[in-house]
């Protein structure tokens, strides 16, 4: 889960509920859906834009189960077409999270897309649901509880998990106090039912998609709620769907990410001539970085301007985690490392302001607690912790401790959605094989769900994030391919 980590990173549903509001599914003859007046496409916000870019904003109702009561604003942006005789569609750039927005992409990332696809999409991005400038959320959490180990569940260093639930009780709280009704309805279901009304608004028939890392689960929820509004969807980086755990089994997949990854940075990291050489072997690297993180756990640093303004253990641990998601960023992490061996600290890493890094938590701690009910006992936990520190040093029981969904006070309004092979196939899976956020063990667990629906493409690679950022060139033109002819392979490949 890209968002949880970079940023501080139903169909089993009632058919009463789903049916007030949207259909399970869309019948391949069915209309687009009438009564959305045309868009009122403006000027975007923000510098550094493509000058065609334009935005909007969507009506979608705040409860699906009272579609005639209050609405909320969900904001788009969108790069035409650059070919119309070529045009095909929309392709919908779905993004990570939960807490991220796609509203700069168009102009962004969208821009590295092959021109012929880009000839034959407009290129859609938006803000979800809570998100400014859509109708935002914020919690207003005391800012010692924003920073990213104490969003994270890193335990006490004795490995006690009594701080986390302690900032969970007051994260939640926070939230149920500050958050208003809009922090009760955000969730993925929710916000694969604002994109349907988002690609209505469009006057869309179908739609295509790009959802990347929490975006592929929002994409893999969208075409199971709505599999005959889909056209060519990609889904790259990708998350285990399991509906009895969503976003705890994402946490708990990060003990296999950083097993699959620490690997590659030991041996770059201990490779002769590598200005940033932390260490002679691979073995040293990792013993080294272990013993560094227990003595700062016992010692830490004082790091001004550091949220919290001390490097110990757990900054360190984070650090790490932070810096598998791309190789580019191995020097961070190696400097880092020699810096706390030599007693002195890194620079702070750059943070948002806080009024973005409130709304980022907000959305995200809505959604991974609305999505479904997380255990409430501190036994448990401690128990799940105890046994990851031993069989998992690097991560220290962070990925099966206690987040603010053990406090919520809240119980999700429906199941999480199944992800099932029901519906056309249309998806092409993308996959790293060395993915810290969404290994490739939880991607084959989806490429399993969908069955017949889709074809997976797994890539030797290391990063977060595939096509067109840190996969290889024999992934991209294969994804390619398939958003600009439909083109899949016949079976599952592997990009070597």
């Amino acid at each position: 889960m890209k968002q949880i980590t970079r940023n501080a990173s139903l169909l089993a549903a009632s058919a009463v509920l789903l049916g007030l509001a949207v259909p399970l599914t869309a019948s391949a003859d069915e209309p687009p859906a009438a009564g959305h007046a045309p868009l009122v496409w403006t000027d975007c916000s923000g510098s550094g834009l493509d000058p065609r870019q334009r935005c909007a904003t969507v009506d979608v109702p705040l409860d699906y189960s009272d579609p005639d009561g209050r609405t909320i604003e969900i904001a788009v942006s969108r790069i035409p077409a650059e070919k119309p005789s070529a045009r095909r569609g929309a392709l919908l750039l779905i993004p990570g999270g939960p807490g991220g927005d796609s509203l700069r992409n168009p102009s962004g990332k969208g821009q590295k897309l092959p021109q012929q696809v880009r000839d034959a999409y407009d290129l859609v991005g938006f803000a979800p649901r809570g998100m400014a400038p859509s109708t935002a959320v914020d919690c207003k959490l005391d800012p010692a509880d924003l920073g990213t180990t104490k969003l994270l569940p890193w335990p006490d260093t004795d490995g006690s998990v009594a701080g986390n639930m302690a900032t969970a009780r007051r994260t939640a709280e926070a939230c149920a106090r500050n958050g208003g009704e809009l922090i009760r309805h955000i969730s993925t279901a929710n916000e694969a039912r604002d994109l349907d009304r988002v690609r209505a608004a469009l006057g869309e028939r179908k739609i295509s998609a790009w959802g990347v890392s929490y975006g592929t689960y929002v994409g893999a929820v969208y075409s199971q709620l709505f599999p005959h509004r889909t056209d060519r969807i990609v889904l790259d980086s990708n998350n285990d769907p399991d509906p009895t755990r969503v976003t705890r089994g994402w946490l708990a997949a990060f003990e296999t990410g950083v097993e699959d990854n620490f690997p590659e940075f030991a041996r770059w990291a201990s490779r002769p001539g590598n200005p940033d050489r932390v260490a002679r072997t691979p073995a040293e690297v990792r013993s080294g970085f272990l013993s560094l993180a227990a003595r700062l756990d016992r010692e830490p640093l004082p790091w001004p301007g550091a949220n919290p303004p001390r490097l110990d253990g757990n900054a360190l641990r984070q650090t790490m985690l932070t810096n598998l998601y791309d190789p580019d960023d191995y020097p961070v992490l190696a400097k880092a490392i020699l810096a706390a061996r030599e007693g002195t600290v890194p620079p702070v890493p750059e943070s948002p302001p806080e009024s973005v890094l409130q709304n980022t938590a907000a959305v995200g701690v809505g959604t991974i607690c609305n999505d479904v009910d997380w255990p409430d006992s501190a036994a448990a936990y401690q128990r799940d912790v105890d046994e990851s520190r031993a069989t998992h040093p690097l991560t220290a029981g962070m990925p099966r401790g206690p987040m603010v969904c053990a406090a919520w006070p809240f119980t999700p309004r429906e199941p999480a959605v199944r992800v099932t092979d029901r519906g056309p196939s249309n998806i092409l899976l993308v996959q790293n094989e060395r993915d810290v956020a969404t290994p490739l063990s939880g991607a084959l667990k989806l490429r399993r769900a969908l069955g017949d629906r889709a074809v997976m493409v797994t890539v030797n690679s290391t990063g977060h994030d595939a096509y067109l950022a840190n996969g290889n060139a024999c992934g991209d033109r294969t994804v390619s391919r398939f958003l600009a002819t439909g083109k899949r392979p016949g079976s599952d490949l592997y990009c070597a």
